[in-house]
């Protein structure tokens, strides 16, 4: 049951991701204006790296490859994101994704600690490597 439920965390958190990824490249110029707008320097390079983290992490994170490194990249994030993207706590809407981000990134942070669990790449090669070493 633990493997199952580690499988679903997975799953949705990557679902996240992998939208937000989609959309940043549904709508480029879009995205880097949004990116400019909150302050942050070099639109273009912030969201190729966003892209690449968002698409590229959220694809090796739902698989469970290199999850602990992948996690602990994406929980950094969510923490970045939300304090350029949602630090306006007169809004209540911005308070919520403020939250949401924090709470993405105590999820993945978890992730980034204990693992994707058996239902993973990063189990099945640790399971692999285990059996080479004693044959």
């Amino acid at each position: 049951m633990a493997a199952l439920v580690d499988l679903v965390g997975r799953i949705l958190i990557a679902l996240l991701f992998l939208r937000a990824g989609i959309g940043k490249i549904e709508n480029p110029s879009g995205t880097m204006q949004y990116i400019a707008a909150g302050g942050l320097p070099l639109p273009l390079a912030a969201y190729v790296v966003a892209v690449l983290l968002e698409v590229g992490g959220g694809i090796l994170f739902l698989l469970g490859w290199q999850t602990k490194p992948i996690a602990a990249l994406l929980g950094l994030f969510s923490i970045v994101t939300a304090l350029v993207f949602h630090h306006n706590f007169a809004d209540h809407n911005d308070q919520i994704n403020f939250l949401k981000d924090l709470a993405i990134a105590g999820g993945l942070f978890h992730y980034a600690v204990f693992g994707a669990g058996a239902l993973s790449l990063d189990h099945r090669a640790g399971a692999r490597s285990a059996g080479l070493a004693s044959g």
